[in-house]
């Protein structure tokens, strides 16, 4: 499995559309962080549109341009910057996305369609790509590489003719867009703008190979010398270029995953510790709990009863 795909499994990274909104004369939505939890996503497959949040000049959105907001700050959508606005109507776009109809802003006939949607994931998974990047991932249409026009496409063809399943089929196209989104992101270099991380990781072939083994086979029991030579280079090179890019030594970072898988299967399954330490490639169970308190800051076994009791109460309360 490969890097990307292994860390969005394991942060349970899930998209679902919130509306389809078709918008005519001048118009606005407040789309509010708080009713509408994780990283905001907009995809403008007919006509145009202006993003504008507290402290960015507005972005003008045209036809096929494509927008990410990872950290899911309140923002506004609308025709132009000093167009009326009104809070999103959540309510009417579920029950519009049930009927499988379009929500209406503005004034109609419309000009404008655009896809909403949302991003969440495991609010306790340490690996979190949506907080390694910038507030605003915004790809243009001109800019945007054919598999994201396609989904782009076959986004707007289901928008406009929806069929049975089409609840479904827009899921998963957006999940597909984020992926083929963060690929462009990646590319185009701007993750060397900022900190090291194992995102950063992935745009140095070298770095991305190291990451891929790890990955690949988190239990082995890697070495410099076996990661170096599954990346073809010396193990001074990779030292220096995985301390570079991802901003500690391979050896953390193993450890760091190891932890991570481990603590994704307390907290999602049944498994005896025992069990969990050899998955993750630890002989001695011993060995694990220390390093797992040392990274957790608790034992395997109180992880566990403190996440168990922490959904207990929740569900309580929502019930309630």
């Amino acid at each position: 499995m490969d890097t990307l795909t292994d860390v969005l499994q394991q942060a349970s990274v899930r998209g679902s559309v919130a509306a389809s909104v078709v918008a005519g004369g001048r118009w606005g939505m407040l789309m509010n962080a708080d009713a509408m939890p994780g990283a905001a996503f907009h995809a403008v497959t007919a006509g145009t549109a202006c993003l504008v949040m507290n402290g960015r000049t507005p972005l003008p959105l045209v036809t096929g341009d494509l927008v990410l907001l990872p950290s899911g700050p309140t923002h506004v959508l609308a025709s132009d910057p000093s167009a009326p606005v009104r809070p999103f109507d959540h309510a009417g776009a579920a029950a519009a996305l049930r009927a499988g109809d379009d929500l209406p802003v503005g004034t109609q006939p419309a000009a404008t369609r655009i896809l909403c949607a949302a991003f969440r994931h495991d609010p306790a998974a340490a690996f979190n790509a949506f907080g390694l990047l910038p507030d605003v991932v915004y790809v243009p249409a001109l800019t945007a590489p054919p598999p994201l026009r396609s989904a782009l496409q076959l986004l707007g063809d289901e928008l406009a003719h929806p069929g049975p399943g089409a609840s479904a089929v827009l899921d998963h196209i957006v999940h597909i867009m984020l992926i083929q989104l963060l690929r462009v992101w990646l590319e185009s270099r701007r993750a060397a703008e900022h900190s090291p991380s194992w995102l950063r990781g992935l745009t140095d072939p070298v770095t991305a190979a190291a990451l891929a083994a790890i990955h690949g086979d988190p239990a082995y029991s890697w070495t410099l010398e076996t990661l170096a030579r599954s990346a073809g280079v010396s193990r001074a090179t990779l030292m220096r270029r995985f301390r570079a890019e991802v901003g500690c030594p391979p050896a953390e970072y193993l450890t760091k995953w190891r932890m991570e898988l481990a603590a994704n299967k307390l907290r999602l399954t049944a498994l005896p510790v025992a069990h969990i330490a050899r998955d993750v490639g630890y002989t001695s169970e011993y060995a694990f709990n220390r390093t797992f308190a040392r990274w957790h800051g608790v034992p395997p076994g109180r992880y566990r009863t403190a996440f168990l009791a922490a959904e207990s109460e929740r569900s309580a309360s929502t019930e309630n």
